[in-house]
């Protein structure tokens, strides 16, 4: 285990490194100025932030991803097909009402009916997504199907009252912080399980499109909850992003407070789950003893992650934004481009995500080659939301043509990267997304004198959209590879000369 643990925690390193020297290097330039405490609060939180994802991704190997895979696997063996659906919406619901990421977003636009909301929503999505993999339709044609009800919605809400054009970007941002830390190895898994257990041709490909239909949920939720009343959803106090003058008051604060929630959270999970195995999975002692380690790993891991973004990352990434963006255009776009590149790279799920597409599809698509096209994607994402920002136009403009051109793509690239890809979108908005790089977006706002909620907000619904495309652009490459390995084998074969092979290509 402790092996295990300093290989984790070498990866995390790796991953948070690039995202801090940035930090610190910019700082020593004219474009952000840094004060002494928050260099310090900053760095030593980038410490506890390797920590406490070397500590999850253990937990989420030893316990998330068991749980999830246990569920799946026992309760389809059970034949019973309205307990499965039961269960998971349950699951569904409980997972999100907890999960972290949402109640920051929550917190910052001061509606706790989005929790409520964004909880039906996702449970209600997971059941067709269970159902999707029992009866074994194609998800493409699925989403393709939800994505034209959520933009006539989005389009309604705007006929009905332009005032709430505004909340869009919160609505497309609420399916991008569901998916978080807790959420997607235990639906992923959940996938697995079922999948496996159903059996039939391409259970890989088969395995994924939870996590890509659960974020559709939300989506259509919040926009309800919008044309309903508006949610008494509020911009966000922009002193809530300044380091607090007393920071070992807010470290203890911030800790109790992460702590209880974490706790909520994991104990809602954990609790349902060993209920599920009394009445059906009657795992053994051993098994069940590993599942509590890993719990506690994962608890761990995620207390000191959520503590260290909020009181060193989110103070920052507000006032680097800011700052840049008063400096200078140019440079924040720049900036934020780079900023998307790395900070994928510290999202926990990631590597999870990553882990579970390279053994899934033995090899064939590599955590290389995803967090390659992860990466591109979300740096790609942030540099246009930051030039949104600067010429104020909808997010709309980005979302419809974005969504489109994805979906156009499933119809050309190998089914199993259409399902890695819109899982890939709800993993790549995790934590560190909606407490570094919005905050981020907020300080450019600010600077800029946008409206918050129309502006800065839409930056996760981004970073959850851009990975859709990239990543099925790794299928026109598998294809091709394929086609020229063919071209290649027929020219051994019949002989032929490099014009005939190259008219032929």
């Amino acid at each position: 285990m402790k092996k295990l643990l300093f290989d984790k925690v070498k990866e995390a390193l790796f991953s948070v490194l690039p995202v801090t020297l940035i930090v610190i290097l910019l700082n020593f330039t004219s474009l952000i100025n840094l004060s002494t405490t928050e260099v310090v609060v900053f760095s030593v939180s980038a410490v506890f932030l390797i920590l406490g994802i070397g500590f999850f991704t253990l937990g989420a190997d030893v316990a998330m991803t068991p749980m999830g895979e246990h569920a799946g696997a026992g309760l389809t063996k059970s034949r019973n097909m309205k307990v499965l659906l039961f269960v998971c919406f349950i699951m569904g619901l409980l997972i999100t009402i907890a999960e972290p990421d949402l109640t920051v977003l929550a917190n910052q636009v001061g509606s706790s009916m989005i929790i409520l909301f964004v909880g039906l929503g996702v449970g209600l999505f997971l059941v067709l997504s269970v159902l999707k993999i029992v009866l074994k339709k194609d998800l493409a044609s699925m989403l393709i199907y939800f994505y034209m009800v959520l933009f006539a919605l989005a389009l309604i809400l705007v006929a009905v009252n332009a005032e709430n054009m505004k909340l869009l970007p919160l609505s497309f941002d609420s399916g991008g912080v569901t998916t978080g830390p807790i959420t997607v190895p235990f639906l992923m898994a959940l996938g697995v399980g079922i999948a496996t257990t159903v059996g039939g041709r391409n259970v890989s490909e088969n395995s994924f499109g939870l996590v890509a239909m659960c974020s559709v949920g939300p989506i259509l939720a919040v926009l309800l909850l919008s044309l309903m009343s508006g949610g008494d959803i509020s911009a966000p106090n922009v002193e809530n992003y300044l380091m607090a003058g007393n920071i070992w008051g807010a470290l203890g604060h911030t800790l109790l407070t992460t702590a209880k929630d974490v706790t909520i959270a994991l104990g809602m999970v954990v609790v349902f789950f060993f209920i599920i195995n009394f009445l059906f999975l009657k795992l053994p002692k051993k098994k069940l003893l590993q599942i509590g380690i890993g719990t506690v790993f994962t608890y761990v891991g995620l207390v000191v992650f959520l503590t260290a973004v909020h009181v060193g990352f989110m103070p920052v990434g507000f006032k680097m934004g800011q700052e840049l963006a008063s400096a200078s255009k140019v440079w924040v776009i720049a900036v934020a481009f780079l900023l998307g590149l790395l900070v994928v790279l510290a999202e926990p799920a990631v590597h999870v995500l990553n882990k579970q597409v390279e053994e899934i599809t033995n090899g064939t698509v590599s955590k290389k080659a995803m967090m390659i096209a992860l990466s591109t994607g979300v740096g790609l994402s942030i540099c246009l939301s930051i030039v949104r920002i600067i010429f104020g136009f909808s997010v709309l403009y980005y979302l419809i043509p974005g969504y489109l051109i994805s979906l156009g793509l499933s119809f050309f690239v190998p089914k199993i990267y259409t399902a890695i890809a819109f899982d890939s979108g709800g993993v790549a908005s995790g934590p560190l997304t909606s407490t570094f790089i919005l905050p981020f977006a907020i300080g450019a706002c600010v600077a800029m004198q946008g409206d918050i909620l129309a502006d800065a907000f839409g930056i996760v619904a981004m970073v959850a959209m851009t990975p859709l495309i990239t990543i099925q652009m790794l299928g026109f490459t598998a294809i091709s590879k394929k086609r020229l390995s063919e071209k290649l084998a027929m020219k051994r074969i019949l002989g032929e000369d490099d014009g005939q092979i190259i008219r032929f290509l």
